[in-house]
C-alpha cells in the first residue's frame, strides 16, 4: 500500500508509541486520525501535527466502550471518506503480583486487586476487539485495509504482569484469527509486539526495579526508540505480503 493520501488512524496516540507512530505515517503524506483517552493532550498533539502541515484531526475515546469505538471509526471516514489503516495501540499498565506473601511466615500480605485485572483487560483486550471490529466494519466495504494491533513480548508471560500478559497474549491472538477471517475482504492483519522501549509509559509507570533488571538483559544494550516501532509499522502497510504475524521488535529479549 502506497502511504500518501492514505487515512491512517492510531488509538491511544496523544504520546508514546501511538503518537510516533503517527508521526512517521503523517511524514509520509497520510492523513491521521489521532485518538486517545486524554482530550487536553489529544489537542495539543492535534496542533502539534498541524503546524508541521499534517492533515490531522482528533477524536476523544475510550476504546474499552462500544460507543466510542463505534463513534471513532465513523469519524475518521466522515472527515476523510476512508479508512486504510487502523494501528490499535491504546493500552495500559497496572503491575503487580499475582500474590505477596510473608517471608517469614507465608502469610498472604496482598493479591492482584480485581480493579488491576479489569482495567487491564478493558482497555488492552476489549478496546482492541472493538476497535478492530469496527475498523473491520469499514474495510469491509472498502474490500481494503490493514490493521495492526499492539501485543507485547509480555505476551509470552512475565513476571508481575499477569493482567497485561494474559491481554496483549489475547491481542496476539486475534491478530492471527483476523487475518484468517478478513482476508476475503481484502483486509490485512499483522500485529507487532514491542520489548522494552523508552516511552511515558514504561519509564513512569513501569516498575523501577523491574525496569532496571530488563535493560541489563536486552541483547542489544538498549530501550528501544519509539521510531523504531513506527518503521515497523511503515512496513507492514506498504509490504502487500505481510499478514497474519506478529513482529517482535524487542532487541533479542526473550522472555
Amino acid at each position: 500500500m502506497i502511504l500518501k493520501d492514505k487515512t491512517v488512524l492510531v488509538t491511544g496516540s496523544a504520546g508514546g508509541l501511538g503518537k510516533a507512530m503517527a508521526l512517521r505515517f503523517g511524514k509520509q503524506g497520510s492523513k491521521i486520525v489521532l485518538s486517545d483517552i486524554q482530550e487536553d493532550k489529544l489537542n495539543e498533539t492535534v496542533e502539534e501535527f498541524k503546524k508541521l502541515g499534517i492533515n490531522t484531526i482528533g477524536i476523544q475515546a475510550n476504546v474499552a466502550k462500544e460507543e466510542d469505538a463505534v463513534r471513532l471509526m465513523e469519524g475518521a471516514v466522515k472527515e476523510f471518506g476512508s479508512l486504510d489503516v487502523a494501528i490499535l495501540n491504546a493500552g495500559i499498565l497496572r503491575d503487580g503480583l499475582l500474590i505477596r506473601t510473608d517471608k517469614e511466615t507465608g502469610e498472604i500480605k496482598a493479591k492482584m486487586s480485581i480493579e488491576q485485572w479489569q482495567s487491564v483487560i478493558d482497555v488492552n483486550l476489549t478496546g482492541v476487539f472493538l476497535t478492530g471490529r469496527e475498523a473491520a466494519c469499514v474495510m469491509a466495504k472498502q474490500k481494503s485495509g490493514v490493521i495492526i494491533p499492539i501485543a507485547s513480548i509480555a505476551m509470552h508471560g512475565n513476571s508481575g504482569q499477569t493482567n497485561y500478559s494474559a491481554a496483549k497474549a489475547g491481542v496476539a491472538a486475534l491478530t492471527v484469527t483476523w487475518s484468517k477471517e478478513l482476508a476475503r475482504h481484502g483486509i490485512r492483519v499483522a500485529g507487532i509486539a514491542p520489548g522494552f522501549i523508552g516511552t511515558e509509559m514504561v519509564l513512569k509507570d513501569m516498575n523501577a526495579e523491574a525496569l532496571e533488571k530488563w535493560k541489563k538483559i536486552i541483547p542489544v544494550g538498549r530501550l528501544g526508540e519509539p521510531d523504531e516501532i513506527a518503521t515497523t509499522a511503515q512496513f507492514i502497510v506498504e509490504n502487500d505480503l505481510v499478514t497474519g504475524v506478529i513482529l517482535e521488535i524487542s532487541g533479542g529479549v526473550r522472555i
